[in-house]
């Protein structure tokens, strides 16, 4: 699984952004691919999988810390 940081979140369109740890380009992600529920600046770890326009972060989790 992949980590990042979670750059924004609206949980009211439900979707948002998270930087990779290793990358510098952000991935998108939906809530429909939330295990947990996140926010801006929480650390997670997720999959990545392809969607309709580019990849997208699935299974994301809060890490523990």
């Amino acid at each position: 699984m992949k980590e990042g940081t979670v750059k924004f979140f609206n949980e009211a369109k439900g979707y948002g952004f998270i930087q990779p740890n290793d990358s510098n380009g952000d991935v998108f992600v939906h809530q429909s691919g939330l295990i947990d529920n996140i926010q801006e600046n929480d650390k997670v770890k997720y999959t990545l999988e392809m969607g309709q326009k580019g990849m997208n972060a699935v299974n994301v989790e809060l890490l523990d810390e």
